[in-house]
């Protein structure tokens, strides 16, 4: 009985997190414009902005108004996706957003970006 029930939650864990991940990409995409995704993605290469451990966009460096909208906007739409997804395995929005840091995001984040880690620490990758 043990085993199946290990077995059950850990389809659930699975089936959890590829909802997370295709619910951050459509929220991400419902949540900014073009534009914005376009400032986020240039900010990747520059620098300013990177992925974090909790599983938001963190500005490392100072940022003009329209690029601090578009990551709060992100941010937004990443934080109701986690809401969801953490109601639907039965875990906190916290543990949901660094599940999907560690499975989705970190893999992406690419060579000579930054990540702030689970330390806080900002490391380029």
């Amino acid at each position: 009985m043990e085993k199946a029930s290990s077995m059950s939650m850990r389809k659930l864990f699975v089936i959890g997190a590829a909802v997370m991940a295709l619910g951050v990409a459509a929220g991400a995409a419902f949540a900014q414009t073009s534009a914005q995704k376009s400032l986020i993605d240039a900010a990747k290469v520059e620098g300013v902005v990177g992925e974090q451990a909790d599983g938001y966009l963190g500005i490392r460096t100072s940022a003009d108004p329209a690029l601090q909208s578009a990551v709060t906007a992100t941010n937004s739409a990443r934080r109701q996706v986690y809401a969801a997804s953490a109601r639907e395995v039965g875990t906190s929005t916290e543990v949901a957003a660094a599940r999907m840091f560690e499975s989705q995001l970190l893999p992406r984040i690419s060579s000579g970006q930054w990540y702030r880690n689970a330390a806080g620490q900002w490391v380029q990758r």
